[in-house]
């Protein structure tokens, strides 16, 4: 390999080709000394130039290529010719190798040193060199090193060691035996495997001939099948042994949580466990607490939206309901509430099942229905507390719904959630529970109702031609024809899906006087009718299909989100040139 090699000085060419100052290459030098961090990096740091200005001016200087591996199909087994060890402290990764040669993209080709350590490590092929960019480099050393040959090793090895022997005789090691050592690894390489690819559940699942571990990726799951189906118990042993619950009971289901640290992230675990046919099923909720402090930025509410919501929140009084399916975000919506309305000046007592973030502050009851410590109980104490702001983690039945909202109407601020459909039926089903309509109207000052879409991958998506199906789905929608859609054919920056993260989809129904006379009439049709007709209300599948014309998402995830849609937008429509 020829090494490639600059004619001067990286901040010296910088200056020279009048891409940066002298001023300012002074000052990126002072600070690299303090941060002792490369210049390069500095440089990008102080937004003197960009990364892509920085590496196309390096692959111009050095004479190689300048490839955004985004869109590159990268096999699994060539870049595993670098350990992932090696890829992480070289910043290098195997794109292309044959017998004799291979193709090394790298974020600094000019460091000498960190070239001579991977000829050697790569030999006896030869080396050609491309500029890659740093960060999709961080993402394709999480898709192409997972876990899941460690996993499948330990499996294997866990099976050998553990042969024949009693599940119980197996569980009383603790850590001591080489079974116990095998199965911590292989338990610690699933969640490390989890963390990498950004998974919110992790499956357990027992099947007749083969052990199934499924991860949760943004909101979709993907399967890792091991055949070592006899360790499926003892797996089940060690975290039933972590989460402090009963290991001899395996006829009944339990819940419970534990806290581990995965590469400097502490993760908070929700565990659940099920008798299933062939065994037993757990199911992990990952929390990464390690992430901070949530607020309603996180959320990606429109800023209009946002604006609103504030204003509301900061009212001394009144009910504000988070609705939405489990796993639509609500967690998140409600944290994000509380953390800005989380003063020394107010008291906030929160009544949960389970309490999913721990905040400073801030008085979190655990509901414990094995000692009758149930939501209506805890709210009934929670109101002699001398609270100001009352977060209730769910309105369940009739007590518990009446009492959070006569809380609200005798001066406290009350935030809550609805398993519903919508903001518009929210009410309704407050009034199905059994609460009394005049209640409703006069404590319930907003509803939140929100979903979770998935983001098409920014590298792959292209604009595509609606099949039959959703253009029908459109006419019904009076969506003009020709409109642009984009969908996601799939790259190695998204691990082939097409998707890259989720965003959410809101409503936001504001009561106001008529649809509080609407509500104490319990006049549901006149209700909905001037709801949808609301200052600044748009529905979740509208909301969800402007982000579909804007190319954030695709057509398939605004129908999936919009199923109701089918009798609501009609309705709505219908009903506004009635009342014109």
């Amino acid at each position: 390999m020829q090494k490639p090699k600059l004619k001067m000085r990286l901040g010296d060419l910088l200056v020279h080709e009048h891409i940066i100052s002298e001023l300012q290459l002074g000052q990126a030098l002072k600070r690299q000394q303090e941060t002792g961090r490369k210049l390069g990096a500095t440089l990008i740091e102080l937004a003197f130039l960009s990364e892509t200005q920085l590496l196309q001016f390096l692959a111009q200087q050095l004479q190689l290529p300048f490839l955004d591996i985004a869109q590159q199909r990268i096999e699994p087994k060539v870049a595993q010719l670098l350990s992932e060890v090696q890829a992480r402290r070289f910043r290098a990764l195997v794109l292309e190798a044959d017998e004799h040669s291979l193709l090394l993209g790298m974020s600094d080709p000019a460091d000498l040193t960190a070239l001579d350590q991977l000829a050697q490590i790569l030999a006896p092929r030869e080396i050609r060199l491309a500029v890659v960019r740093e960060g999709q480099l961080m993402q394709a050393f999480d898709t192409l090193y997972r876990r899941t040959k460690d996993i499948e090793s330990f499996a294997t090895q866990l099976k050998e060691e553990y042969g024949a022997a009693p599940e119980d005789e197996f569980s009383l090691g603790q850590g001591q035996s080489e079974a116990d050592n095998t199965i911590s690894r292989l338990l610690q390489s699933i969640f490390e495997d989890a963390l990498q690819v950004r998974a919110s559940d992790i499956h357990i699942e027992p099947d007749e001939k083969v052990l199934r571990i499924r991860q949760r990726v943004d909101g979709v799951l993907q399967e890792n099948i091991l055949n070592e189906v006899s360790i499926a118990s003892a797996l089940v042993l060690r975290l039933k042994l972590m989460a402090s619950l009963d290991i001899s009971e395996k006829r009944l289901p339990q819940d419970g949580r534990f806290q581990i640290t995965v590469k400097h992230h502490k993760i908070d675990i929700r565990m659940s466990t099920m008798p299933v046919q062939y065994g037993e099923s757990v199911v992990m909720r990952l929390l990464d607490q390690s992430a901070g402090m949530l607020t309603l930025n996180d959320t990606g509410m429109p800023a209009a939206m946002l604006s609103r919501i504030r204003r509301i929140i900061k009212s001394p009084h009144g009910m504000v309901l988070v609705t939405g399916p489990t796993g639509s975000g609500k967690t998140t919506t409600l944290y994000g509430m509380l953390s800005e309305l989380n003063q020394p000046g107010s008291k906030i007592i929160t009544v949960e099942d389970p309490v999913e973030y721990r905040l400073p502050r801030i008085n979190q009851v655990q509901i414990n229905p094995k000692i009758d410590l149930n939501f209506s109980k805890v709210l009934r104490t929670t109101l002699r507390q001398d609270p100001d702001i009352i977060m209730v983690g769910e309105m369940r039945d009739q007590e518990t719904a009446e009492m959070g909202l006569r809380g609200a109407l005798t001066g406290h601020l009350v935030l809550s959630t609805l398993h519903t459909n919508d903001a518009v039926t929210s009410t309704l089903r407050l009034v199905d529970m059994g609460a009394a309509p005049y209640l409703v109207a006069s404590a319930l000052r907003a509803i939140v109702a929100q979903r979770l879409i998935r983001k098409l991958c920014e590298y792959c998506k292209t604009p595509y031609q609606p099949d039959e199906l959703e253009q029908n789905w459109l006419k019904y929608h009076h969506i003009p024809e020709g409109t642009v859609f984009w969908h996601g054919p799939g790259c190695q920056s998204c691990n082939n899906t097409g998707y890259k993260g989720r965003l959410g989809v809101f409503e936001l129904l504001v009561m106001s006087k008529p649809l509080a006379d609407a509500l104490r009439r319990n006049d549901a049709e006149n209700f909905a009718a001037q709801a949808y007709q609301s200052e600044g209300f748009t529905s979740l599948g509208l909301m969800a299909l402007d982000y579909a014309q804007q190319g954030i998402t695709s057509l398939e995830e605004v129908i999936k989100v919009s199923e109701y849609l089918e009798s609501e937008r009609p309705e709505a429509v219908t009903l506004q040139q009635e009342n014109s």
